[in-house]
């Protein structure tokens, strides 16, 4: 077993690190204050590859492995997971059209996807089906045409600030395969948005709910095949548990290295507070659970990577420890600081704050942990 990242994978996360701390680090507080994330950020972050960091190079990507992608999101969230975790969205997103739509479908989205002059939003959850996802309400009626779309999502991440959406609907009976996907651009009559959501974390993303109306989209917007919407959307959140544990990871790490240089220049009792070895055993407990957790989230992107059979389970059991792993970290990180930690001076509240919601997205913990359980039951 290596597991050193190969030449090529350590410039891909020192070009996502020198990104991130030029040109998003010194701003992600202003964005927060102001809840939104410049537009103009996105073709810069395209024109790094990241745009379509692992759809297909034929299509216009970057065709990275799922490994590799981690490695983005864990250096891009060193300087902000909020921002890290929405170009996560609109990866996921653009993987789905690539892998699963038609080659007409894909020759007039991904171009634009991949510059991100297209930013493009997920809409699975409803106000009334989050964990139960198959419980999904928003129908898409047939027309001559193609489809007429009524219900509403919740909690988007890029609601009316995406320029497009894929959006999961019902489309037949109750149940996941009554569940179809569909594209929807900004703009088309009948879509329109709900208030801004005022959120723990994740500030600088603008939430809301995406609402249809008797929206009209022609049957060139249906991605894929009618019925399979369900599995396209359990299959971008395989990856996307990968992406939001590495987000976690890399927040954990730049609040570690922030409190490390900290703890050398604070003194308490005559010393640097780094020299008491009641702390020092925090900062090597804080370091074990780390390096545990990075080593884990490797191992279930190599196995994404490769197919293997228990990669579902794999990206659960890793969504699992590492968003929860990060969310410890950070708070011990605050504690460590002690008053100035509170303070949003000093950055690690914002952490504890961003990271909080890691274990409710892509599927709860809860639900992770009951994908993992039913997998070890049919196993054993």
């Amino acid at each position: 077993m290596d597991f050193a990242l190969s030449e090529e994978q350590t410039a891909i996360f020192d070009m996502a690190h020198a990104f991130g701390q030029d040109r998003i680090a010194p701003h992600a507080r202003v964005w927060e204050r102001e809840g939104t994330i410049p537009k103009e950020l996105w073709p810069e972050i395209a024109a790094l590859g990241f745009g379509g960091l692992y759809v297909s190079e034929e299509a216009g990507g970057s065709g990275l492995t799922r490994l590799d992608a981690t490695l983005v999101f864990e250096a891009l969230s060193m300087a902000c997971p909020s921002v890290a975790a929405f170009l996560s969205i609109h990866n996921m997103c653009a993987k789905m059209i690539d892998k699963f739509g038609s080659d007409e479908i894909k020759a007039r989205v991904l171009p634009k996807a991949m510059t991100m002059e297209t930013v493009l939003s997920y809409c699975l959850t409803e106000p009334g089906s989050g964990s139960d996802a198959a419980a999904l309400k928003t129908r898409a009626e047939r027309t001559n045409e193609g489809y007429t779309l009524n219900g509403t999502k919740a909690f988007i991440s890029g609601g009316g600030y995406s320029d497009a959406y894929v959006v999961m609907v019902r489309t037949g009976d109750d149940g996941p395969k009554g569940i179809s996907t569909v594209y929807v651009e900004n703009g088309t009559t009948g879509l329109s948005y709900g208030g801004l959501e005022d959120k723990m974390g994740w500030r600088s993303q603008p939430t809301r709910q995406v609402q249809f109306d008797n929206c009209n989209i022609s049957a060139a917007d249906l991605v894929g095949e009618e019925g399979k919407g369900f599995t396209y959307a359990m299959n971008g959140l395989d990856g996307g548990r990968l992406n939001i544990a590495a987000c976690s990871l890399g927040a954990a790490q730049q609040a570690l290295n922030m409190t490390l240089h900290y703890m050398s220049e604070r003194k308490a009792f005559g010393k640097p507070i780094d020299q008491f070895q009641g702390l020092q055993f925090r900062l090597a407990d804080m370091e074990i659970e780390l390096q545990a957790a990075r080593t884990f989230l490797r191992q279930a992107a190599w196995k994404l990577d490769h197919d293997a059979p228990d990669a579902p389970k794999f990206c659960a059991m890793a969504k699992t420890f590492v968003t929860e792993a990060g969310s410890r970290i950070v708070n011990q990180c605050l504690q460590l600081h002690g008053g100035y930690g509170y303070l949003a001076d000093y950055g690690i509240e914002k952490l504890v704050r961003d990271l909080r919601v890691h274990e409710i997205l892509e599927g709860t913990n809860e639900i992770m942990r009951l994908i993992v359980a039913r997998q070890m039951l049919a196993d054993k």
